[in-house]
């Protein structure tokens, strides 16, 4: 298993709080089908089983991102199907992922940025434009 920096999220963690952030605005929560299709269509062929899926979910709920309850027995009866675990992101899941979207960010910027540029950004008033 990939080790984690202290403070990140594993691109799978941040495309679940992504994609459960936008399911979760739709239906006040997300169950892990749901979350697996959205996925797929997005395109991430990382996502191959179901098992990574729900053993992220896991790992996310056990580390407070995410909450996990059971949905009431009689919804999942009337509609002939077994009962669906549901998921709602957390105020630590979305500071989590507002973070981890900021460290990404930064860190592009910084690859962007040509070596040497914040040296002579700082140091171009020091120059006379006719110079």
């Amino acid at each position: 298993m990939a080790r984690r920096r202290p403070g990140t999220l594993f691109p799978l963690e941040l495309d679940i709080l992504d994609v459960g952030t936008v399911l979760q605005a739709t239906d006040g929560s997300f169950y892990g089908f749901a979350l697996a299709k959205q996925l797929a269509e997005a395109g991430d062929a990382a996502l191959t089983a179901h098992g990574t899926l729900y053993k992220a979910l896991s790992r996310m709920a056990d580390a407070g991102l995410i909450e996990a309850t059971w949905e009431a027995p009689e919804v999942a009866e009337a509609e002939g199907r077994p009962r669906r675990r549901l998921y709602r992101i957390t105020g630590e899941g979305a500071t989590a992922r507002d973070r981890e979207h900021a460290r990404i960010a930064g860190e592009e910027a910084s690859a962007a940025r040509p070596a040497g540029a914040a040296w002579t950004q700082g140091r171009s008033h020091d120059r006379h434009p006719d110079a």
